[in-house]
């Protein structure tokens, strides 16, 4: 039986070591949630493994089954489409651990039709977690006990902020934050090249706009999200932001973020 309630002895064993799992993982490291020595690391490509272990002061694993045998909690972050492989070799060596799975696509079902009673918790993380800001939503399998779900949850705390919720809503979820920084990026460089084409310098503006996103989403943090008393604040009658409103207001900007939020779940349920 794992004491989850004390992180010094957990051993944990990673399945893929791409930058999702090295951003998660620095944040665990850096605030002393688990002890990289007891953190195994494995890739098909041993250099990724390597460089991961290096960096969080882990260890480098060649084979795929000894990390399984050795784990306590597992984080499988491979590629979705590698799935039917990765689970039939857990299975060979499944002892009931905690496997956290960040697999885009891959529902709760498809692992338990593999492993009955697998312990397994689906999370949906984003790749602000490289600066601890990452937003994670956690959807935990009825087998799970409140303190295997416990432990995930403060797991991801150690990147960013989490929440709990349920499958239905995962694929939504991937296409508003998991995509989304992606979609945020885009947003605040267009917004960066329209000053630049009335004068200002890309880097002057970049960082303008960067900053006023930055700002902006820390104030609606601190507000209780209250974004239609943010906009009034800023927009002065007759004044030029009133006027910006009007322009977004009469644009087909809802229409495309809407399709673009749509599309991409969409895309996440295909991988499924």
């Amino acid at each position: 039986m794992i004491n989850f309630n004390d992180n010094s002895n957990i051993k944990l064993g990673v399945i893929g070591c791409g930058k999702m799992a090295t951003a998660i993982l620095k944040g665990v490291c850096n605030n002393n949630f688990l002890n990289g020595n007891n953190i195994y690391c494995y890739d098909i490509n041993s250099s990724a493994s390597s460089s991961l272990a290096d960096e969080i002061a882990a260890k480098s694993v060649e084979n795929l089954d000894d990390v399984i045998k050795t784990a306590d909690v597992i984080l499988l972050a491979t590629k979705p489409f590698v799935f039917d492989d990765v689970i039939s070799k857990i299975k060979i060596s499944y002892k009931n651990q905690l496997i956290l799975s960040i697999l885009t696509g891959i529902k709760l079902e498809k692992y338990q039709k593999n492993i009955q009673d697998i312990k397994i918790v689906r999370i949906m993380p984003n790749t602000p977690a490289l600066v601890n800001e990452a937003m994670s939503a956690l959807c935990p399998a009825s087998s799970l006990s409140q303190d295997e779900f416990n432990f995930a949850y403060n797991f991801m705390s150690n990147c960013g902020k989490v929440i709990k919720t349920t499958e239905d809503k995962i694929d939504i979820i991937t296409a508003l934050s998991g995509s989304g920084p992606a979609f945020y990026f885009k947003i605040i460089d267009t917004m960066a090249k329209s000053a630049q084409k009335l004068g200002l310098d890309y880097k002057e503006a970049i960082l303008l706009s960067v900053q006023t996103a930055f700002g902006s989403a820390k104030m609606l943090m601190q507000n209780d999200f209250n974004v239609e008393q943010l906009i009034k604040n800023v927009t002065t009658p007759g004044g030029c932001t009133e006027v910006g409103n009007r322009v977004l207001n009469s644009s087909k900007l809802e229409e495309i973020l809407d399709e673009t939020i749509k599309s991409t779940m969409q895309k996440a349920i295909e991988l499924g």
